[in-house]
């Protein structure tokens, strides 16, 4: 098996009316999907949650010619070549999530030669994984817990809401989302890096008092030091990752004893090969790891791929936000049932794409983003100023 050439696709979607939380109003998505294709018909998926222009370059202009004709079993040996030949500029960032698509691609590959799922290749043996509705962005606390009970109802048993409003509006939201659900309904509490540390924890002895699962990125994630203060005052588990990037940068978090449960993101943090290696470096420290994924369906898969294969693996994240690459791009749609997530035992990956919904939504350009809030992204300076609760 030899590969053949490689593809980039770029997604972009447009809300109606998008969701308002710490960053401001979310006007859109994007996502961008990595095929690979061999010589003898098979074709792998990997997904890269980053800007797709850039994305696009690093793949398309840098990695694919030095890929081609290489066999995409060989997993380790092209992370090695990918990582090595982006180090100059990459390390973290953009280079780590565009070599991860690859790498994730290459994965589903190899379970497909080897007939065999991912999850079983890395010495899983159950298909499900436990899974977490996130959602619950900015609202009132009525219209919040509706959307918590709905969350019940859909199968979820775990969710996550968002935060970081002022010290009033975070103990009303929790209290009325927690009275909504009942005290069985796991809630994860999401800071969007909004706090100074005495707001931080004040609030964090509140979700020790509404048991809360873990406070996620109460600060920026430059600020190892202040996440390693809060975690010596509280008992509520610290979590962080998203915005992290592969082994180095969670062995500084790890290091530094800022967290209690790490959240790397095969989508973003260096393909299944890091996020394997994050979690077990975790496993060694005595530490939980619970995937980040917001982009896609793909990425979800791939994540949950990896929990359901390590003894430290807790959750897997899942968007409940309208996201129609979550909802829409696999020609079976994810579902979760009393809080699991099931797994296909087809090999890889085990997944077919959407065809026609990846022809709807597909971007043509990738250097020409229209301006917009995409979440994690902005483009245009009207959008980049900071919004108050």
């Amino acid at each position: 098996m030899k590969i053949d050439h490689i593809e980039t696709i770029n997604l972009l979607f447009n809300y109606d009316q998008g969701f308002t939380y710490a960053g401001g109003t979310c006007t859109g998505r994007v996502t961008t999907l990595v095929l690979v294709r061999t010589d003898d018909g098979r074709t792998g998926v990997g997904s890269a949650y980053s800007h797709p222009g850039l994305l696009y370059l690093i793949i398309q202009r840098q990695l694919a010619p030095m890929l081609i004709g290489k066999d995409p079993r060989d997993v380790e040996t092209l992370w090695d070549l990918m990582y090595n030949s982006t180090r100059w500029y990459g390390r973290k960032g953009v280079a780590m999530t565009a070599l991860g698509g690859l790498d994730t691609a290459f994965w589903d590959l190899r379970g497909q030669a080897a007939d065999k799922p991912i999850f079983e290749l890395l010495g899983g043996e159950s298909a499900t994984c436990p899974a977490y509705g996130s959602a619950l962005l900015w609202n009132s606390p009525e219209e919040l817990a509706k959307e918590a009970c709905q969350l019940v109802e859909n199968g979820f048993r775990r969710m996550k809401m968002r935060l970081g409003r002022g010290a009033e509006t975070d103990a009303a939201v929790l209290k009325t989302i927690r009275k909504a659900v009942g005290p069985d309904i796991d809630l994860m509490i999401d800071g969007s890096m909004r706090y100074e540390f005495e707001e931080a924890l004040d609030l964090a002895r509140l979700l020790e008092e509404y048991r809360a699962f873990w406070f996620e990125e109460p600060f920026p994630p430059e600020e190892i030091d202040l996440y390693k203060q809060l975690r010596g005052f509280v008992t509520v588990p610290i979590a962080a990752g998203e915005n992290e990037f592969g082994l180095q940068g969670f062995r500084e978090l790890i290091r530094g004893g800022a967290v209690d449960i790490v959240q790397p993101d095969a989508s973003r943090c260096g393909g299944i090969t890091e996020t394997l290696r994050v979690a077990w470096l975790a496993q060694r420290s005595g530490l939980n790891f619970a995937p980040h994924s917001w982009c896609d369906a793909v990425a979800i898969v791939a994540n949950a791929h990896l929990v359901a294969s390590q003894p430290n693996g807790v959750t897997v994240e899942i968007d409940q936000t309208g996201n129609p690459f979550v909802e829409q791009l696999l020609a079976e749609p994810l579902t979760v049932s009393d809080g699991m997530i099931k797994l296909s035992d087809k090999p890889g990956l085990g997944i077919e794409l959407n065809a026609k919904m990846v022809d709807e939504y597909r971007l043509p350009d990738p250097l020409l983003l229209p301006n917009g809030m995409y979440s994690d992204m902005a483009f245009g300076d009207a959008l980049l100023k900071p919004i108050s609760s």
